[in-house]
């Protein structure tokens, strides 16, 4: 315990050297390397530490975003819900529709909706893998203005080979959609418009991949299983 907490205490003292003055960062480093010398694990329990306190920094930061941007996050009537519209915990998925871990995450969430009626997912697309992945956003956005998102959205989260254009028009097709038309509309600046603020607000709240889920003030990210989402929602709706 005693090595936990000086370890954690170096780590706090190294992390602020920056702001010290040459004699006293010349005197911390000397504490350093002697603790160092006598027990020379304190270095892993002060990395442990160390990321420990920036991934509380970090999540502090999250939920003061997650406060800031709560309009555009959970309450834009732009933005396409699943579930029930009404449900008391709302679930936002930020998702790439070419990415392999939304696709693997879709019928774990597809299970918490069918288990729980009172939760309403909203859907955020962001574009990160690639051209094609913006393609898949623009048809999955202009779709949405003739009611066959949903439709849309299931055909391109089964597919496992590339969201070429060719495969899209497949699958838009599938879901009875007018390709030429749809392929006209996507690239409406009002489309554009809408990719960049689903990028921006990602970026506010410091996401950095997909899938990505806010549930009350946190951010769970990855193909999470079904217990952790359970527990999330349980906990939002306290």
């Amino acid at each position: 315990m005693f090595r936990r907490a000086f370890a954690a205490s170096l780590a706090a003292i190294a992390a602020h050297a920056q702001g010290l003055s040459e004699e006293q960062r010349a005197e911390v480093l000397g504490i350093l390397r002697r603790a160092l010398r006598e027990d020379p694990s304190i270095l892993r329990d002060a990395m442990v530490a160390m990321e420990a306190a920036e991934e509380t920094s970090r999540a502090d930061a999250q939920r003061t975003a997650i406060r800031q941007n709560a309009d555009q996050l959970f309450r834009d009537p732009a933005d396409p819900v699943r579930g029930n519209p009404n449900g008391r915990v709302t679930v936002v998925e930020f998702f790439d529709a070419r990415c392999g871990y939304c696709k693997t995450l879709h019928p774990t969430m597809e299970e918490l909706l069918r288990r729980n009626r009172e939760v309403r997912l909203v859907l955020k697309d962001l574009p990160i893998l690639g051209p094609n992945s913006v393609l898949a956003s623009r048809a999955l956005l202009v779709a949405q203005r003739t009611g066959k998102y949903p439709i849309l959205y299931e055909g391109l989260m089964r597919v496992r080979e590339e969201l070429s254009e060719t495969v899209l028009r497949r699958e838009a097709e599938r879901a009875g959609l007018d390709w030429p038309r749809l392929r006209r509309e996507m690239d409406d600046g009002a489309i554009t418009r809408r990719i960049e603020g689903n990028l921006a607000l990602a970026r506010a709240l410091d996401i950095q991949g997909t899938p990505a889920l806010v549930i009350g003030d946190v951010i769970i990210p990855g193909a999470v299983q079904l217990a952790e989402l359970e527990a999330a929602v349980t906990a939002a709706a306290r």
